[in-house]
């Protein structure tokens, strides 16, 4: 079987330097899985790796996008699939980094999404609906209907969640019953990186500072001068919207800064929901207390 090593967890936890040092020990190339920074331009707000940390290990699926063009899990998969087999055509070890719960799984478990057409009347009304009376609405409205994919959707994302609602509209059956898994052959080891709750909101916060500090407003800013709209899907991202409310008067900046760290300590705590403590695939580590050689030793690497 091929090997396929993945490493997961929250936001801001040191996945990033982790997967470099460990792709450099194991003979491994970098695929992303961190379902923004597929979006070219959104390279601080999204912590994508740094020109420096490309140059040390191939990164693919990086900057393959730009902000106003659709991009689904469906795609997502086709084109990880082919970065994977690529990789191990060359001999080389795939390490799947990121903490989009819905990618990660779709690799590692092999997801088949249901296949419904979509319904454009039925997705402009949703859509207007959460322009006029909030996003929160339709995320209560999939709650009740199919609370286990409610529960696995950021509530921001409101693309998926009127996609999740579109289907059971249209078959009158949950999104969550409808998706079929075929695991792919792989030998896979999943690493995942946590830390204490407060270190971890410490980290957020002193990465929502650094990212300010190093030129944040001006991306965003730049993204505005573009012409992507603020309701792109793509700008729903974490702190885009937020900077962009500042541009445009609506927040002071600290309002901003303080809106995007609360909003991303919410984000970690929900990506718990997808990489769990008690998921005996996961082999956990605290990043502050072991060391590489001890994590590619106690995961067989």
């Amino acid at each position: 079987m091929k090997p396929l090593v993945a490493i997961v967890g929250p936001t801001a936890t040191g996945k990033t330097e982790l997967s470099i040092r460990l792709a450099q020990e194991i003979g491994g190339e970098i695929v992303n899985a961190d379902s923004r920074q597929v979006y070219r331009y959104m390279d601080i707000g999204t912590a994508k790796p740094t020109a420096e940390d490309r140059s040390k290990i191939p990164h693919h699926l990086l900057d393959v996008v730009d902000p106003d063009e659709d991009f689904s899990l469906a795609i997502y998969q086709d084109m990880a699939g082919r970065a994977i087999e690529d990789i191990h055509r060359r001999g080389r070890i795939p390490v799947l980094v990121g903490g989009s719960g819905q990618y990660v799984w779709a690799i590692l478990e092999g997801w088949s999404a249901p296949e419904v057409p979509p319904d454009p009347a039925f997705r402009e009304e949703l859509e207007l609906k959460s322009i006029t009376e909030g996003g929160d609405i339709l995320y209560r409205q999939l709650q009740e209907v199919d609370p286990e994919s409610a529960g696995k959707i950021d509530p921001r994302n409101i693309r998926r969640v009127i996609r999740a609602l579109e289907v059971f509209q249209i078959t009158g059956k949950r999104f969550s019953e409808l998706r079929t898994k075929t695991p792919p052959d792989f030998n896979v080891r999943i690493v995942g990186i946590t830390v204490e709750r407060d270190e971890l909101y410490r980290r957020i916060d002193a990465r929502v500072d650094a990212m300010v500090k190093h030129g944040f407003i001006d991306e965003v800013r730049s993204l505005l001068d573009r012409g992507y709209s603020p309701d792109l899907p793509a700008m729903s991202s974490l702190g885009y919207r937020e900077i962009g409310g500042y541009l445009k008067g609506e927040l002071s900046l600290p309002e901003a800064c303080e809106q995007i760290k609360f909003t991303t300590h919410r984000f970690a705590r929900n990506q718990y929901a997808w990489f769990r403590a008690n998921d005996e695939r996961i082999r956990w580590f605290d990043i502050d207390r072991t060391s590489v050689e001890r994590i590619i030793s106690s995961c067989g690497l």
